[in-house]
Order: C-alpha cells, then structure tokens, then sequence
C-alpha cells in the first residue's frame, strides 16, 4: 500500500465513453469530491457531468478589452489635453473622434492578451508534469481508452474505499497514482 500523502488519487481506465460518462455519473452520486477525467477526443456531457457549469474566460476577457479601451482613451486624453497641448487648426483639445480608432485596437489588444493570460492562468498552464502521466498506459488517453481519477482530497479520503467503489463500475483496471 502506497503513503497516503504521497497519494495524488485512484485512477480507473474505462473501454468506452459512455462506461466513463456513466462511472462519472456515480462518482458524482457517491459524493466524491474531486474528479478529473482524460479522453482522447470531447464527448457530449462530460463537462456538465464532472460539475463544469460556468467559465471565467469571457468575463477576464471583457475585462481585459474595458481596461484596454479605458487606457488607450486616457493615455491619449492626458497627452493631448493635459501633458502637452496643441491647438492645431483650431480644433479643441479634447477631440475624442480622433481618440476612437486607437482605442477600440488598444481595446481588442487588451482582450485578446486577457483571454489568452486568463485561459492559461485559469487552467493551471502551463503544467510540464501531472502526476497521471506517470499511472501505467496513461498514454492511451490520447488514442483509445478513457480515465477517470479521483483525486485524493483531504484528510477524510479513503483510498481503499475508493479503489473499490471503482472496481464496481466494471473498468478496464484500477490503478493509484501517485504524487
């Protein structure tokens, strides 16, 4: 038996998605907290079923593109008004019509890197080594078989019941992986 705490979680290897979706689907039922599960291609449901319900990126992103266009306004604003004014042609000092077509690029610039920063950040990237790369045969997760892991989380986590209760779901095998 393997130290507990070096214990990252029990991993079993299923045949086919629909054996996952359904060992996801009582995993979720037995309340266990933490599942991470590995396919080789998007299967319909898994996300709802493992608990994804909502995503961050688009509000990081709207965020990203307001700070942008707010600073790109305000650094053109305060040159042209405050730091070193200009009365060029007559035109008044805060011409904000000039000030729109680098505002909205400095906006989808602002986006653009906050949804891509924010989709690494939030996503825990990039990670050069997970603790699952290292269970036996892991690598057919990206061909043919599918994983389901749950995580050793916690001081209450019983690894011993939690191999067992993956070895009713009827996998492939049930390994442990860990840290």
């Amino acid at each position: 038996m393997k130290n507990a705490s070096n214990l990252y979680g029990v991993m079993a290897e299923f045949a086919t998605p629909q054996a996952l979706l359904d060992a996801v689907a009582r995993c979720r039922s037995a309340s266990f907290a933490k599942l991470e599960a590995f396919a080789p291609f998007s299967i319909d449901g898994l996300p709802e079923a493992l608990g994804f319900t909502r995503n961050r990126v688009p509000l990081v992103t709207l965020i990203g593109g307001l700070l942008g266009g707010i600073g790109g306004y305000f650094m053109q604003w305060y040159s042209a008004v405050v730091d070193y004014p200009i009365n060029a042609g007559g035109r008044p000092l805060h011409a904000w019509p000039a000030f729109i077509p680098a505002t909205f690029e400095l906006a989808v610039l602002g986006a653009a890197l906050a949804a891509f920063f924010g989709f690494l950040a939030l996503n825990g990237l990039p990670r050069l080594r997970h603790p699952v790369f290292d269970a036996p045969d892991f690598d057919l997760a990206s061909r043919s078989r599918f994983f389901l892991c749950v995580r050793a989380y916690g001081t209450a986590f019983d690894a011993d019941a939690a191999e067992r209760f993956l070895r009713e779901l009827a996998p492939v095998r049930v390994m442990r992986v860990d840290r």
